[in-house]
């Protein structure tokens, strides 16, 4: 369960960084938009084919760390498991988080023919 403090940092424009595990057991880490959805899982969101949409399948690993915007030495790490990706709705998700991040009102850096993934992280 996030705590309160991990909560309020993940609610800013904090990018996070999600560190999964390769299929040979390496860790891969990259950098993304995240927030809490109403049931206090972590979402964020991707599109197929990146690398980091092959190791995040339900049921994988998961360590993701933040850092407070403007305290450098304010930061969370919290250890989760994929609980869902989905391709429904995940296009309003990744135009609210433009909305969070950018303050567009869609997301602008879209593909043509790009499929949008969501994912849901759920620390225990």
């Amino acid at each position: 369960m996030l705590t309160d403090q991990a909560r309020e940092i993940l609610a800013d424009r904090t990018i996070i960084h999600v560190a999964g595990v390769d299929t040979d057991g390496r860790p891969h880490n990259t950098a993304v938009w995240a927030d809490v959805d109403p049931e206090g899982r972590i979402v964020f969101n991707t599109a197929e084919g990146r690398i980091k949409d092959r190791y995040l399948r339900v049921g994988a690993p998961v360590c993701i760390s933040a850092t407070r915007i403007g305290n450098d030495y304010e930061a969370i790490t919290v250890r989760g498991t994929v609980v869902e990706r989905t391709t429904e709705g995940a296009d309003a998700v990744i135009d609210a988080l433009a909305k969070k991040y950018l303050d567009a009102d869609s997301y602008p850096f879209r593909r043509e023919g790009e499929v949008r993934v969501t994912i849901r992280v759920e620390v225990p």
